[in-house]
């Protein structure tokens, strides 16, 4: 598929939305809106059997929900991976890992939107005092043992599909070191 044309039609501190026109293979014309916000980091904090997870109201869905930890950079920046892992644990969490793992990445709505995310394994956490974002002042946190976290998956309690996605490769990693 080509590109053929692109304009952004809405845009503000942390997205931005354009239309692209497109050529496809057999030559007929289409367009393509394109969500447009900067990567990811998503953070897996694990202490023995417990995982640590954040709080907060999200507000297209108009429900609160739990999530691991995860965030974008201010202002559309692009941050090296491990560095906005470490950003974002301390950040929401106030944790400091000593030992960050990437497990891989995480594409979020790939037919609609460009943003990736990677997903971190940190261990060695010691606490801190968080550094929320204005936005993230509602966030709540707590540790879970693994059973009830499977469990508040099975229930629909934990529903946000990158979380998840990246325990499924927490998962597989561990399969991985066994």
């Amino acid at each position: 598929m080509e590109q053929t044309s692109s304009h952004e039609v809405y845009a503000n501190p942390w997205m931005s939305v354009r239309e692209d026109g497109v050529r496809r293979a057999d030559g007929t014309e289409g367009i393509y809106g394109v969500v447009d916000k900067p990567h990811y980091a998503l953070v897996i904090p694990l202490d023995g059997d417990r995982l640590h997870l954040v709080e907060q109201f999200r507000y297209p869905l108009g429900l609160r929900r739990w999530e691991f930890p995860q965030g974008t950079a201010p202002d559309r920046l692009e941050v090296e991976p491990t560095e906005l892992a470490a950003r974002e644990l301390r950040e929401e969490t106030g944790l400091r890992a000593a030992n960050l793992v990437e497990l891989g990445t995480l594409d979020v709505a790939p037919g609609m939107s460009s943003q990736r995310g990677r997903v971190f394994l940190a261990t060695g956490l010691t606490p801190g005092e968080h550094e929320r974002e204005l936005e993230e002042q509602d966030m709540r946190t707590a540790w879970f043992p693994r059973v009830e976290f499977e469990k508040m998956i099975a229930t629909s309690e934990i529903t946000d599909a990158q979380t998840i996605a990246a325990y499924t490769l927490l998962l597989l990693h561990e399969r991985q070191q066994a």
